[in-house]
């Protein structure tokens, strides 16, 4: 499989003249760390083509993207921004997206609208569903492998993404405590957690503000874990129940790797299992 070349736009923030330039030369979203910038072809410094050029708000739509098999990806949110929602798209970033092929952007994110402005009409703008269920990753990941018409290498990440799916499960009910499924109530968005871990939901939250019906709820059904979500965390949900909070990740990191999400969460959750 090809190495993916990621390119994060730069932090600094450019007046949208130089924007504009950048825009004209062909330059992108700034600052590569990683390779040469390429151009909006998808062809490398050597002429050999890459594929098309995404151009994701998140990591977490790029996480998906790296994994249908695209290669030349820019991110435009940093992952310093601990809640993506909350970013304020600067002028280069708006740049960025003008040389894209195609723009992946989740309907929740409330900068959606001004990506789709600057995208024009040479862009194709793609909705992505975000949930880590894997179900829906597989799902996703093959309609965005059919996109881009790298459809062999996202069938490859689905088997990889497969079998160390498997393995997880297995390794998580190995560590069951007593040998027993973990109760938890989990945070919407957490929710895929609970069933990597082969857990038994007895109660979901989120993302609203939880009320003080719902934690007398939650609360009566005694949960052994509370599975939040660390990028819309609300503090402590059942603080005085005995149940242990868990903080799970649903962002990659840098490399765009979505599998680290995987081992991570599972890694977090026998600790969590192993501590009860």
């Amino acid at each position: 499989m090809a190495r993916t070349r990621v390119r994060i736009t730069s932090l600094l923030a450019l007046s949208f003249s130089a924007a504009l330039l950048l825009t004209a030369t062909g330059c992108g979203g700034g600052g590569d760390t990683s390779s040469p910038s390429s151009s909006s072809s998808g062809a490398d410094a050597a002429g050999k083509d890459t594929g098309p050029v995404v151009v994701a708000t998140t990591g977490w739509e790029g996480a998906f993207a790296k994994a249908a098999g695209a290669e030349d990806v820019t991110v435009i949110v940093p992952e310093s921004a601990q809640h993506a929602p909350d970013y304020d798209p600067k002028p280069s970033d708006l740049a960025a997206v003008a040389d894209a092929d195609f723009v992946l952007y989740a309907p929740f994110e409330p900068y959606a609208e001004k990506f789709k402005e600057a995208a024009g009409g040479d862009a194709e703008l793609v909705e992505v569903g975000l949930d880590n269920d894997a179900a829906k990753v597989r799902a996703e990941v093959t309609r965005l492998g059919g996109m881009f018409g790298t459809e062999a290498t996202a069938a490859e990440w689905i088997d990889s993404f497969d079998t160390e799916y498997g393995k997880l499960r297995k390794d998580l009910k190995s560590a069951w405590p007593g040998g027993r499924a973990p109760t938890v109530v989990a945070q919407v968005f957490s929710a895929w957690s609970a069933k990597l871990a082969g857990a038994e939901v007895v109660g979901t939250y989120g993302p609203e503000a939880v009320t003080a019906e719902q934690l007398s709820d939650l609360s009566r059904k005694k949960p052994q874990l509370v599975l939040d979500n660390v990028h819309m965390t609300t503090g402590p949900v059942l603080p005085d129940s005995g149940a242990r909070q868990v903080g799970i990740v649903n962002y990659p990191g840098k490399d765009l790797d979505l599998l680290t999400v995987y081992k991570n969460a599972a890694t977090t959750l026998e600790k969590a299992m192993n501590a009860s």
